[in-house]
């Protein structure tokens, strides 16, 4: 189960509600913001036509809904596939549906709860808090790698390496694997895109297939020799005789590796690019620990990693008098909510020094990202180390994003420096 959707259609709703965007329109998903001010100045909750669902855009109601038990990543805890209308998985994503089985994105309690309470040590603040130097040396090492070119696409040589080596490293994968590990994890979350074909389905399945094939020979290993890294604890760790079996282990590394850096590939990518647009002086927006952190949350405001979350209607319900079905869906926008007007002052200024922070990248409840201690982490030393070591860092071409809405971030991001 890849992206959530909307199964029975929904009637009734009254016309001045609805809107239209197209998620594959460039002029729609190289700038989704113009779309989202209309509808935080009109209908902030609103029927978005082409996913055929409710969304709900401001602030208030994300941060509310995130957390809100009415709602579910996973329905078949609560309702048959027959009751849902949700049709019979597709064969030729078997191997694509396994690693989705057991991630802790999409299970609810008591299943969530078992999980993440036996993966959640690696990732707390205190754990994390001891790779900042490991951090900040493979940024330097990156820059060290291109700093006598001309040019250079910061997202494949800067922003994208990092987080994937740290997270591999944490996990307990070789570091030189980072970066077939990158390519099973892009082709792996084009199964979250809009109206995705057959040949991309196919394409995610074959890449699921071989990363869990990768995994079950890492795993033998460790079975034999177990070592002092997250996959060694995920096969050994018991809570009250609990232990994960080895599909839970495979689905909770592959999630952790293509979540542990997508957000924060993107996060440096637009950020980078924020800041360098924004006209402020970047070494001074990392002066400080407390600025570069205030820092790192404006980016995360301003122009957010994941744009859209669904979640499942687990019951009958009503949301600000919208009516919802049992196993109807809706739509959290997580950047639409961080340029919230109401909740933020000069919600579409970058303002690393504003005083009303605060941002939905994350998620939030039981969902909430079991990373983001260490992505914002990753965030604050590798911009700082960039700007520190490239005080003339410029954008060398006009950044474009990816045709992947949901996860909004650049193709490349070409940068000079002299």
């Amino acid at each position: 189960m890849a992206a959530i959707i909307q199964v029975k259609p929904i009637t009734g709703f009254p016309p001045h509600l609805s809107a239209s965007a197209q998620p594959q329109d460039p002029a729609f998903y190289q700038n989704p913001y113009s779309f989202y001010a209309r509808q935080h100045a009109t209908h902030p909750a609103f029927f978005w036509e082409e996913y055929g669902h409710w969304c709900f855009s401001d602030f208030k109601s994300v941060s509310a809904l995130l957390r809100d038990k009415r709602f579910g990543r996973d329905i078949l805890h609560v309702a048959s596939r027959e009751e849902i209308g949700l049709p019979a998985p597709k064969p030729h994503v078997a191997d694509f549906d396994l690693t989705e089985k057991h991630s802790l994105l999409n299970l609810e309690p008591p299943a969530h709860t078992r999980l993440r309470t036996l993966v959640n040590r690696a990732f707390v603040s205190r754990q994390v808090e001891q790779l900042r130097p490991r951090i900040r040396q493979l940024a330097h090492d990156m820059i060290d790698g291109f700093e006598g070119e001309e040019a250079v696409d910061l997202i494949k040589a800067f922003a994208a390496p990092i987080p994937a080596i740290v997270i591999a490293e944490m996990i307990g994968l070789p570091a030189d694997m980072a970066k077939q590990l990158l390519n099973w994890s892009n082709r792996m979350v084009t199964m979250y895109m809009y109206n995705v074909t057959r040949e991309t389905e196919l394409d995610a399945n074959q890449a699921a297939a071989d990363f869990t094939a990768y995994l079950r020979e890492i795993i033998a290993e460790r079975r034999r020799a177990p070592r002092e890294d997250l996959l060694s604890h995920m096969l050994t760790n018991a809570r009250d005789g609990d232990v994960l079996d080895e599909d839970e282990v495979i689905s909770t590394a592959i999630l952790l590796l293509n979540a542990g850096h997508e957000a924060t590939v993107h996060t440096t990518g637009n950020g980078v690019k924020s800041i360098l647009e924004s006209g402020l002086d970047p070494q001074s927006l990392f002066a400080t620990p407390e600025q570069a952190e205030a820092t790192v949350e404006e980016c995360l405001r301003f122009d957010a990693p994941l744009h859209l979350f669904t979640r499942y209607a687990l019951m009958d319900t009503e949301v600000e008098g919208i009516t919802l079905r049992k196993g109807d869906v809706i739509g959290l926008m997580l950047g639409a909510a961080n340029r919230d007007p109401v909740r933020f002052a000069d919600a579409g200024t970058f303002d690393p020094f504003r005083t009303d922070g605060g941002n939905v990248s994350f998620g939030a409840g039981i969902h909430f990202c079991i990373g983001a201690p260490l992505a914002r982490i990753e965030l604050q030393e590798a911009m700082g180390v960039l700007f520190e070591r490239l005080p003339k860092l410029r954008i060398a071409e006009p950044p474009r994003y990816g045709n992947v809405y949901h996860f909004h971030g650049l193709e490349k991001l070409m940068v000079s420096w002299k």
